[in-house]
């Protein structure tokens, strides 16, 4: 990183960079690098470990399609459990479900958090002060293996398998996912860009199908996420993927009564569709 452009690491061969206006906050938290700065495209961006995690101008992609996919598909999604997240864009969007009784969200690094409210306060839109919320500081995979609680929706919003985000893509916590889903729960985590990162979806695919009956894969375009499409895994014992037809799902995104930026019905049950070169690999 120079002392005006923010170079992504992501990729050893390849990447992208964008001009830093300015660096409203740097740290070395006890887990990652952790940079938040104003660009004048994308307004403010935050990156950890020389990787992009999120950006004010198209944050609400990811957002809502890693949220309204599983809590669309399920029937009456009371409990949720968000793994990561810290930015609180998945809180705010699953907060919108007006069946939505308790959120259980679990972030290792609270000073992620802190900042995301001062420096992308959007992102939460005060989320985090929401009565339903029971806000946990702890590891992701050591809370879904001692944890009784049970949930309807699990969503992992972890950072790439690298780093604290590595142990969010392993069989343990995938186990420990399964133990923690109610029936007809449903879970659903980020998986990358699949054209450069298809060993994630691969991976995935093969940790998570000893696990779960249905397992699959629904994609978004995330432009920020570079190099085509961005993946999410889906896993459940109760609701295969893309099972709810058409007219259901408008029929409860039309009783939420929420305004969506991306997710539609329609795109819903698009987004299951994966190209070729993706379905070969797994």
């Amino acid at each position: 990183m120079s002392s005006t452009r923010y170079l992504e690491t992501l990729h050893q061969a390849w990447g992208q960079s964008f001009a830093i206006d300015k660096v409203l906050f740097e740290s070395k938290t006890e887990h990652q690098h952790l940079i938040i700065f104003s660009n004048a495209q994308w307004g403010t961006v935050m990156a950890l470990d020389g990787m992009i995690q999120t950006t004010e101008r198209d944050e609400f992609v990811y957002h809502e399609m890693l949220t309204h996919v599983p809590m669309f598909s399920h029937p009456n999604p009371k409990s949720v459990l968000i793994i990561g997240g810290g930015d609180g864009g998945i809180l705010r969007e699953v907060l919108k479900h007006p069946t939505v009784e308790n959120v259980t969200q679990v972030e290792i690094d609270g000073q992620v958090i802190e900042m995301c409210k001062t420096y992308l306060p959007n992102h939460s839109q005060g989320a985090f002060d929401d009565p339903r919320l029971n806000l946990v500081i702890a590891d992701g995979v050591e809370f879904v293996n001692q944890t009784a609680e049970k949930f309807d929706v699990v969503i992992s919003d972890s950072t790439d398998p690298v780093g604290p985000g590595e142990v969010l893509f392993s069989s343990r916590f995938y186990s420990g996912i399964q133990a923690c889903l109610k029936p007809g729960g449903i879970f659903v985590a980020q998986n990358g860009v699949s054209f450069l990162q298809t060993d994630e979806v691969t991976t995935s695919a093969q940790r998570l199908k000893p696990l779960f009956k249905h397992v699959g894969f629904y994609n978004a375009a995330v432009p920020t996420y570079v190099s085509g499409i961005m993946t999410f895994a889906w896993a459940s014992d109760s609701v295969a993927q893309n099972a709810v037809n058409l007219a259901e799902l408008q029929q409860r995104y039309s009783a939420s009564a929420m305004q969506t930026r991306y997710y539609n019905p329609a795109l819903h049950q698009a987004c299951f569709a994966l190209p070729q070169y993706l379905l070969d690999e797994i």
